[in-house]
């Protein structure tokens, strides 16, 4: 827990993994009546914790450790061919702009148009925009949706979380018969260019799971952090990622 604060912890009941079908998966929350803020919230992400709305988590499962918090240090990333290739792509006509964290009818359209395409049968699918509003957004913490816009269109949107000492990739969606521009590629070049532009040094990433192809490519992102043990190990070039 981040130096001199007291939290209350509780640990959520067991339930089958959404990543690794052949797994039980659990999760410790904060109190959900603790004073929360950015710069507190900015410690906990250090300490592999994260938010999905109010609630603030960290997985906790029984007989696994698969999750791993990623960060990025964003003076130290340098993009890869294929990922220099993605942004050459898009070219001049794209536009980066972070936006308020309010609800806006063109941004949930497109967020229904992903979850039909990616995520018909999981429960966010049936959800309504309250739901969105809630899964996206807290009280306590500063969130941009960051616009990706490619000549005027609306390409996707990077839900990203600001703290004093980074960025948070929170969640990202976008139109789905242009994957093969690579928006969530886009997104996250977005969020590292926002991240230096503000002088903030890390991009948090949220977990990388080495054995869930769909939550792999964060170590494509070099030179990325895992917290394994408590501690931060970076992983660059020609540096194998860690063993389940």
């Amino acid at each position: 827990m981040p130096d001199g604060v007291t939290l209350r912890l509780f640990r959520g009941g067991q339930h089958p993994c959404p990543y690794l079908t052949d797994r039980a998966a659990a999760s410790i929350f904060l109190d959900p009546n603790a004073a929360m803020t950015p710069a507190l919230y900015g410690r906990l992400l250090d300490h592999g914790f994260r938010r999905s709305g109010e609630h603030v988590y960290r997985p906790d499962c029984p007989q696994c450790a698969a999750c791993r918090a990623a960060r990025l240090p964003v003076d130290a990333f340098r993009p890869r061919r294929g990922q220099r290739r993605t942004w050459a792509k898009a070219g001049s006509g794209l536009r980066i702009e972070p936006k308020k964290a309010v609800f806006q009818t063109e941004h949930y359209a497109l967020y229904r148009r992903y979850l039909a395409a990616r995520h018909a049968d999981g429960p966010m699918a049936e959800g309504g925009p309250g739901d969105y509003e809630d899964f996206l957004t807290s009280r306590w913490c500063e969130t941009a949706f960051v616009e990706l816009r490619l000549d005027g269109r609306l390409l996707a949107v990077a839900v990203t979380d600001v703290v004093p000492n980074g960025l948070s990739a929170v969640y990202t969606f976008f139109e789905p018969d242009d994957a093969r521009l690579g928006p969530g590629s886009l997104a996250i070049l977005a969020q590292i260019d926002l991240a230096r532009r503000w002088r903030l040094p890390w991009l948090y990433l949220g977990y990388w799971i080495g054995a869930c192809p769909k939550m792999r490519y964060k170590t494509d992102y070099r030179p990325v952090e895992l917290l394994i043990g408590g501690e931060w190990h970076r992983f660059g070039a020609g540096e194998a990622t860690p063993a389940e």
